[in-house]
C-alpha cells in the first residue's frame, strides 16, 4: 500500500470476522492484495482511532497517526507473527507513533471516559440526553485523566474501553504485566484523589470511583 492511502472513513462499519478469516486476510495482504489491505483497515480503524484520539485529543493528529500506523504495519507485514493477534500488533505500532507525537507536543493529553465509555466518541458529550450532572462528571473525569502520564492513560483506555487483558496491554505497551497492573493501580488512586476533590459530596462520583477500584 502506498502513501496515497485514502483518509479513514469512520462512518463505515466492518463486519466481524473470526481469527481464521482474519489470518486469511493477512495472507492475502502479504501478497499485496489491495482488497485484503482495505478489509484489514475497515476491521480495525474505528477501535484504533478511538484509542489514538483519546490519547492526543486532536482529530487531525489522530487520523495522521492511524494512517502512519497502518502504513508501518503493512510495510512490515512480512514480519508479522500469526501466533499473535493482528490488532495487538497494530495497536503496538500506533502506540509508538502516538508517544512520538506526544513527546513532540510536550504535554498533549488524552481523553479517557472510564466507566462511561459507551457514548464517548468524538462529540458524544454533546448529546442532549446527557444530564447536566452526568456532563459535569464526565468533564471532571476527562480532565483528571488528562493529568495521568501517557502510559497510564494508555493502560486505562485499553483496559476499560477496549476491554483488553493485562497480558494484551503488556504486549501493546511493551512492558511487563506487573507494570501494567501498577499503571492501572496508580491511575485509579490518582483519579480517585482528583475526583474526590472535585465531587467531595457527590455520590455519583463515589459510585464511579468505587467501580474503578474493583
Amino acid at each position: 500500500m502506498n502513501g496515497q492511502m485514502a483518509k479513514l472513513s469512520l462512518s463505515e462499519h466492518a463486519s466481524p470476522r473470526n481469527h481464521g478469516e482474519e489470518q486469511e486476510l493477512i495472507r492475502r495482504a502479504k501478497r499485496r492484495d489491495a482488497s485484503a489491505l482495505r478489509e484489514l483497515i475497515d476491521l480495525h480503524k474505528e477501535r484504533l482511532f478511538a484509542f489514538v484520539w483519546r490519547m492526543v485529543r486532536n482529530h487531525h493528529d489522530a487520523e495522521e497517526i492511524c494512517q502512519e500506523a497502518f502504513l508501518k504495519a503493512f510495510s512490515a507485514l512480512d514480519s508479522f507473527d500469526p501466533a499473535y493477534r493482528f490488532s495487538t500488533w497494530l495497536f503496538t505500532i500506533a502506540y509508538r507513533v502516538t508517544l512520538n507525537v506526544l513527546r513532540r507536543k510536550k504535554g498533549a493529553a488524552g481523553d479517557i471516559d472510564l466507566r462511561i465509555f459507551a457514548d464517548a466518541g468524538p462529540g458524544a458529550e454533546d448529546q442532549a440526553v446527557i444530564s447536566e450532572e452526568a456532563r459535569l462528571l464526565k468533564s471532571a473525569v476527562w480532565s483528571a485523566v488528562d493529568r495521568l502520564s501517557p502510559p497510564q492513560r494508555a493502560a486505562v483506555l485499553l483496559f476499560y474501553q477496549q476491554e483488553q487483558s493485562c497480558q494484551d496491554i503488556a504486549e501493546v505497551l511493551e512492558i511487563p504485566v506487573a507494570t501494567v497492573k501498577s499503571h492501572l493501580h496508580r491511575a485509579r488512586l490518582r483519579l480517585r484523589d482528583l475526583l474526590a476533590n472535585t465531587f467531595a459530596e457527590d455520590s455519583s462520583a463515589d459510585r464511579i470511583l468505587g467501580d474503578l477500584a474493583g
